[in-house]
C-alpha cells in the first residue's frame, strides 16, 4: 500500500531529528514501517 504525501510528512515531522531531515534511521524506520 502506498503512503499519502501528506501522510508521509506527517511521519517525517514526528521522527525527523532536525527540520529538513529525511535520511536518519528514526524517520526511514517509520516511513518503511508505517
Amino acid at each position: 500500500m502506498a503512503i499519502s504525501k501528506e501522510k508521509k510528512n506527517e511521519i517525517i515531522a514526528q521522527y525527523a531529528r532536525h527540520e529538513g531531515d529525511t535520511g536518519s534511521v528514526e524517520v526511514q524506520v517509520a516511513v518503511l514501517t508505517w
